[in-house]
């Protein structure tokens, strides 16, 4: 059954006022069960009135959901930052800085930095574990991100561009990874830890994955500059080079540049919405709540 994101009416509804926010904030966090950690009774906690806290009705013990959290000692609303978390889960070609400013009356500088917490929460989410194994397919391929490309080789000419190896289980999950070069003794450490030995790999005629077999994979070859892009045996990396002109198309015309010092972040959050874009309905809920953990 296909499931649908949530909608900015849907959100609306949900999260109208600050104090929605606040609530849904305590309930992640604490729950609906639970002792208070002071005089150990059932927990009955009432709202503290121009506070981000609760208190105990008992012991009048104070508790701060958002203590700890990005959240904490900021002066922008709980409302804003919700709705900033929507956008980042709604867009297929990600949220720029300058639209949060205007959208929510912020400066460009807080603005960047909600921005930038989300990717780094968002791109902590995916897990790491390795993919593949006896009877499935994976999908391994680089690309080049940022820059002008000047030349071919790997010269100084690429020192402008950042590599990125990219490892995609057909039907599951995508790890992505920015690497020092596209030379073989530094793509296939990568590549074996995350692929399970066992696994047909797919590439390209790539000379730095030509000894893959050697790994313990099924290794086949598709032959890009012959214009072959599903091979004889059905090879292909068609869904990895999709991915990677959706990542370049909101790289290019949602963020213009992105440095290689942040380049992970932001391939942490088109991750995250590629392997959640089946679940779309799911992603806002996981990512609030990892901000309280």
């Amino acid at each position: 059954m296909a499931h649908k994101g949530t909608t900015l009416r849907q959100f609306q509804d949900r999260f109208p006022t600050e104090e929605s926010c606040l609530d849904h904030l305590f309930q992640v966090r604490y729950g609906t069960d639970f002792h208070c950690p002071k005089c150990k009774r059932p927990a009955k906690y009432s709202r503290i009135a121009k506070r981000r806290s609760y208190q105990c009705q008992w012991c009048a013990h104070q508790v701060y959901p958002t203590a700890g959290t990005p959240f904490d000692r900021t002066r922008t609303s709980l409302r804003d930052w919700f709705y900033v978390m929507f956008l980042f889960t709604t867009t297929r070609n990600g949220v720029a800085a300058k639209r949060v400013e205007r959208e929510i009356g912020v400066t460009y500088k807080t603005a960047w930095r909600m921005c930038d917490q989300i990717r780094k929460y968002m791109a902590s989410l995916d897990s790491d574990d390795p993919l593949g194994g006896a009877g499935e397919t994976v999908e391994i391929d680089e690309t080049l991100v940022g820059g002008v490309v000047r030349g071919k080789g790997q010269g100084p000419q690429l020192q402008n561009k950042s590599i990125v190896l990219g490892i995609l289980e057909k039907g599951g999950e995508l790890i992505t990874r920015v690497v020092p070069t596209r030379r073989e003794h530094h793509l296939r450490p990568f590549i074996q830890d995350f692929v399970l030995p066992g696994t047909t790999v797919h590439t390209d005629q790539h000379a730095s994955f030509q000894n893959l077999g050697e790994c313990g994979y099924k290794h086949e070859r598709v032959n890009h500059k012959v214009f072959e892009y599903v091979g004889p045996t059905g090879c292909t990396v068609n869904t990895l080079e999709g991915f990677w002109a959706m990542l370049k198309r909101g790289i290019n015309g949602t963020h213009i540049h992105v440095s290689g010092k942040h380049l992970a972040k932001y391939l942490g959050e088109f991750e995250y919405r590629w392997n959640m874009r089946h679940v779309p309905h799911l992603m806002l809920d996981r990512l609030l709540y990892s901000f309280t953990r």
